[in-house]
């Protein structure tokens, strides 16, 4: 199954636990990490069991499914050489500068924020 249908699914179920027991999930995590899904997927049961939530189990099972299946091979990490070189000024592993506001950009932006 492809990831993108893992985190299709992570999503609906975030949805559910928030609006029906008001707990807080990461997403994105859920769709990668085995164990963080499965623990969600544990805390959904749980909840679906005490309050008898049909659709909220069936989620689960949903996302148990994604997880147990095996993962579609998807585009491979491009080999260190191909990579395009920092842009100039911009050293490895230095945290990169602030950047200035001229004045053309002092219209845009409210300090840093945009």
């Amino acid at each position: 199954m492809s990831s993108n249908e893992r985190m299709a699914v992570a999503a609906h179920l975030h949805v559910a636990l928030r609006r029906k027991a008001g707990r807080v999930t990461d997403t994105d995590w859920m769709a990668v990490n085995d164990a963080y899904a499965r623990e969600v997927v544990r805390v959904a049961r749980a909840y679906a069991h005490e309050e008898g939530d049909a659709a909220l189990a069936a989620l689960a099972a949903k996302l148990e499914a994604h997880i147990d299946a095996p993962a579609a091979q998807g585009p491979q990490a491009m080999p260190p050489q191909e990579r395009l070189p920092p842009p100039r000024g911009l050293q490895a592993g230095a945290p990169p500068s602030e950047p200035e506001l001229t004045s053309e950009g002092a219209g845009r932006y409210i300090g840093r924020l945009r």
